[in-house]
């Protein structure tokens, strides 16, 4: 089975693709660790992704798409795989049939995670980790037993991502409306849509995912 996750950032699509790609086998594809991976291996499309990096420019949707064709091809991925972050737009969802077409594959799912601006602000604003370990806490609602340790590794460092103030969570989520809402219309049409509620507790987000992967 391929899918598609879909949500704006911080709707909790990297926790839910783990936990799928765990129960079922699946492999995530996280178009930045393809890019960081092809560059770093210094694959023909790796190498004209760090030029374009390294000028401080965006990746082309040329270079992404040829990124993932060439992860699909490998043996590991054979079984399906969960896209996370991508596609953005609908020209990039358009160029990703076309590609899976060439190599007799489909798109089976694509599951949007439906979540609301504000309580999602909050929700990303108040997230940290554990410097040693990376285990995730929150401000509010999952805060470590013992206040400044780590439940898991007993570190007393923690940090949190630059990225991950008001004003950039809302420029993000203004983008995601502007270029990636779209999507939403463009998979309903092709009648692979599903949605479930994104703001409900983790556990209960899992399974109202587990129920679609089960009816397909």
């Amino acid at each position: 089975m391929n899918l598609i996750l879909l949500g704006p950032p911080g709707a909790g699509k990297g926790t839910q693709a783990k936990i799928i790609e765990q129960e079922r086998g699946l492999v995530q594809l996280s178009t930045g660790d393809m890019l960081r991976a092809a560059v770093a291996a210094g694959t023909e499309i790796g190498k004209k992704a760090k030029a374009v990096m390294e000028a401080g420019e965006l990746v082309s949707d040329d270079i992404v798409i040829g990124i993932i064709s060439d992860r699909i091809d490998e043996p590991d991925v054979q079984g399906g795989f969960i896209l996370d972050g991508f596609p953005r737009t609908v020209a990039q969802a358009e160029a990703l049939d076309k590609l899976l077409a060439e190599k007799g594959k489909k798109l089976d799912l694509v599951i949007e995670m439906k979540v609301e601006d504000e309580p999602l602000i909050k929700r990303i604003t108040g997230r940290f980790t554990c410097a040693k370990c990376g285990e995730g806490y929150h401000d509010e609602f999952k805060k470590p037993a013992v206040e400044g340790v780590c439940d898991k590794c007993g570190g007393t460092e923690f940090k949190r991502r630059a990225d991950d103030n008001e004003e950039t969570v809302r420029s993000r989520l203004e983008a995601y409306h502007a270029q990636t809402a779209p999507l939403v219309d463009y998979y309903a049409g092709k009648g692979i849509l599903k949605s479930v509620d994104g703001m409900a507790p983790i556990d209960e987000v899992t399974n109202q995912i587990r129920a679609v992967l089960d009816s397909v």
